[in-house]
This record gives C-alpha cells, sequence and structure tokens, in this order.
C-alpha cells in the first residue's frame, strides 16, 4: 500500500469517525430514515465505487504529478513559480475544477442522470458526503488526472487536495449543529454544512445552488450562492421528489438510478 493511499485512507476514517460522533452528539435535524440501513449502503457504494475506479484507472493523479515534476509537464513548470506558491495556486484550481465539474454534473441531462444517486439521500449527514455512483467517481477521475497533466502541479499539493476534498465533503454533508456565529465566521474559508445542505433541498432552484466543496469563494465569486433555505433547515426537504421509495435505499436501486 503506497504512502498517499495510507494518508488518505487514515484521513478518511479518522474524518469520517469524528464527524459521525459529532452529529450523533449535535444533530442539526431529526433523521427520517434508519441511520445504520443508509451508512451501510452509502460505505457499500463508496468501496465498491473505489474498487472499480483503481481497477479500471489504476494511475493515481499523485503518480501523474509526480511524473509532470520529473519530466516538467504542465503549465506550473514553463514558468515555475516559488513552491509555497505552487502548493496554493494547485490546490485553488484543482477545487475550482471540482466546482465546475459539480456545475456541469447539475446542467448535463446524461450527467445529471448519475449524479442524481447522490441527491436521492433522503437525509444528509457524513455518510452522503462520500455517497456518488461509480460511474460518476470514474469520470471525476478522469478530469482530475486531465487537470494534473495540464497544470503540473506538485505531487504533494495533489495529496494535500485529495484529502481535502474528502475530508470536506463528510463535513459540509454532516448533519451537525454549528453555532450560527461560528458558521457565520467558518464559512468564509469553508464550505459549512448549513451552507451545502440547502444544495440537497427537494426545491431544483435551491438544489442548483452552493456547487462548493471545499472552499466557499467559487458559489460567490459565479452567483451561485444561497445563504440559506427558504424554509429552514428544520423544516426544508432533503432529496429528490422522486426515487424516495424505501427501496431506493438497497445498493442494487441506487446503483441502477441513472438508467432509472
Amino acid at each position: 500500500m503506497t504512502t498517499e493511499t495510507l494518508l488518505r485512507l487514515g484521513s478518511f476514517l479518522a474524518i469520517l469517525a469524528v464527524m459521525g460522533a459529532a452529529e450523533t452528539l449535535w444533530p442539526r435535524r431529526a433523521l427520517s430514515t434508519g441511520k445504520g440501513r443508509r451508512w451501510f449502503a452509502n460505505l457499500s457504494v463508496a468501496f465498491l465505487a473505489s474498487i472499480l475506479t483503481r481497477l479500471l484507472i489504476p494511475l493515481l493523479p499523485a503518480v501523474v504529478a509526480a511524473y509532470g515534476q520529473a519530466h516538467g509537464i504542465g503549465l506550473l513548470h514553463l514558468v515555475p513559480p516559488p513552491p509555497v506558491a505552487a502548493w496554493i495556486i494547485s490546490v485553488l484550481v484543482l477545487d475550482m475544477v471540482i466546482y465546475w465539474q459539480h456545475v456541469l454534473f447539475h446542467r448535463r441531462r446524461l450527467l445529471w442522470r448519475v449524479h442524481r444517486m447522490h441527491h436521492a439521500d433522503l437525509d444528509i449527514d457524513a455518510s452522503t458526503g462520500i455517497r456518488f455512483h461509480p460511474i460518476e467517481i470514474i469520470l471525476s477521475m478522469l478530469i482530475k488526472l486531465a487537470v494534473v497533466l495540464v497544470l503540473g502541479p506538485p505531487a504533494g499539493a495533489v495529496i494535500l487536495f485529495e484529502i481535502l476534498l474528502n475530508g470536506c465533503a463528510m463535513f459540509n454533508h454532516a448533519n451537525v449543529r454549528i453555532p450560527v456565529n461560528v458558521d457565520r465566521v467558518l464559512r468564509l474559508f469553508l464550505v459549512t454544512p448549513d451552507q451545502h445542505r440547502v444544495h440537497h433541498s427537494t426545491d431544483m432552484r435551491e438544489a442548483n445552488m452552493n456547487f462548493g466543496f471545499n472552499f466557499p469563494w467559487w458559489d460567490r465569486l459565479f452567483r451561485t450562492y444561497k445563504p440559506q433555505p427558504d424554509l429552514g433547515h428544520e423544516g426544508m426537504h432533503i432529496g429528490l421528489n422522486i426515487f424516495r421509495g424505501r427501496e431506493f435505499g438497497r445498493l442494487t436501486r441506487m446503483l441502477a438510478i441513472p438508467f432509472l
């Protein structure tokens, strides 16, 4: 097992455990479905997506970045910035790409059919942050590999970004109550659970807002920011107006959603 894999797996398990405990102790909303059943299904689809992606695309973004560094491939090698600047630029560019990827998965019909599985969760908590269809994970990996090859970021910056992306996805999907004053400051730097929860509204006018995963600036910059849901966080409805039957909580039916 590579160092990158160990770092990502260790941080993933640690953040998942911390957020799972936090949302149990300080829940933001009452759950409408059983947590154990949902977590089993969401973790199962995440595990399946990870295995399929590694089988179909054995190259990791950090490996491609290291190859680019060794051979001077990528825009950052044309006029090399200072190392710290290269790391900052790399993380920011990769995060902005993930923002636009998310927007694209909402605005293109075929991609939305795949992304619907993520939004079909009837509750939103830390496990929703890793609930993505294997097709979406594979497409996302291809996009990241292409960006890394073109940009030429440091391998360490790519690993840092991957850890941030996984960690922030679980954090901003968590069903955890954060004091309003803390949230107001925190969302200046990170996408908070209250900010991202708006994106999981059954009202598509709200679901087509707040696309950011790590940093909140892209939504403000590109005018897709909505601070609060119209019905409030306790009153808003989570999920889609379709796929609300209990059977869609089973792994096989979740995987079938893009084709229904």
